[in-house]
């Protein structure tokens, strides 16, 4: 009778604890370099494994699984899967986790820091400063928009949306409107001191919208030229989502017009490209898609992936299952 343990394939560099907790259950084929591999190495890689613990960029969809007749999990250590073609997987038979829950508060911290970078000009005062040109104090200078008393639109009311809204609401005294696919609850609009509003009313009122809704179809260029138009020219836009959330370039041609105020991005279309027009302009705070970068979120999201991998692959149960009708075929 074989020994051998099933084969897993590490996609990215990671925790070294992450590759230990693995190898006590699987072989495991890591990537302690972190080369990025295109998609022909990874398919390569990805041969003969039965997980992959991915890390979000790693595509999975028809044509690859078709290839891969022996995967049965591909765990994403982040809470986002517009990597995950779902329905093929599903018809794979193969399963899909991520990592909710453990980012929440991390990301939201992070939102009401790029919400107050944008507001207070943080960035394009601070590259004015570098440059050696502040050689005394004026009134006006770098002026930027009130975030205390101000209102806060949230567009995607999740988890991550509902702390970034108790953060403004009892932190700031912000009023707080916020667009959802559905209505919350009463109870749960309470808690964060959130109204429920249209799309076009909160775009129209809020000082300062904030993005948090997932990526998908549906949701692609939720904000573009025609919505940008109906914000307020004193108003910031911040996108925490995911890139395509937002139309980068429409966004870039509002700021230099200054139809909008000023932005504040962690994600964009194509990443890690930025739209070079953004590049250009001087309101726009940009980071590195970094919002839940912690070393103490970081590895639990990564101990997340690591359980939903050990937890299918030994007793075929899953944390997080994104395709649950997976787990019901035994």
């Amino acid at each position: 009778m074989s020994t051998s343990k099933p084969r897993i394939l590490v996609t990215r560099a990671i925790f070294q604890s992450v590759i230990d907790r693995l190898s006590a259950h699987f072989e495991v084929e890591s990537n302690p370099d972190d080369v990025l591999w295109d998609r022909a190495e990874l398919l390569r890689r990805m041969q003969g494994k039965v997980g992959v613990f991915a890390t979000g960029t790693e595509r999975m969809d028809t044509e690859l699984l078709a290839q891969c007749p022996e995967l049965k999990i591909c765990a994403n250590m982040t809470v986002g899967y517009n990597n995950f073609d779902l329905p093929a997987m599903t018809a794979a038979g193969v399963l899909g986790t991520n990592a909710p829950d453990v980012l929440t508060e991390t990301t939201a911290d992070f939102g009401f820091a790029l919400l107050l970078a944008t507001a207070r000009r943080v960035t394009e005062s601070e590259h004015f400063l570098r440059a050696g040109l502040w050689t005394r104090w004026s009134y006006d200078m770098f002026s930027g928009a009130e975030v205390h008393g101000s209102t806060l639109g949230i567009i995607g009311m999740g988890r991550i949306g509902q702390a970034i809204a108790r953060r403004a609401a009892f932190g700031f005294g912000v009023q707080v409107i916020y667009h959802n696919r559905s209505r919350l609850d009463a109870a749960t609009e309470e808690a964060c001191k959130a109204r429920y509003v249209g799309k076009q009313e909160l775009l129209q009122s809020a000082d300062h919208v904030m993005l948090v809704v997932p990526y998908s179809a549906a949701s692609h260029h939720t904000i573009g030229a025609a919505e940008l138009a109906l914000m307020k020219p004193t108003a910031t836009l911040i996108n925490l989502a995911r890139g395509g959330i937002v139309d980068d370039g429409a966004l870039a041609h509002a700021l230099r017009e200054r139809i909008i105020a000023a932005a504040g991005l962690d994600v964009y279309e194509g990443e890690p490209t930025v739209h070079p027009d953004l590049l250009t302009v001087p309101n726009v705070v940009l980071t590195p898609h970094i919002a839940s970068a912690t070393p103490g979120t970081r590895q639990a999201m990564a101990d997340l992936a690591v359980d939903n991998l050990i937890a299918y692959l030994t007793q075929g149960k899953a944390v997080t299952p994104l395709n649950p009708e997976v787990l019901a075929r035994g």
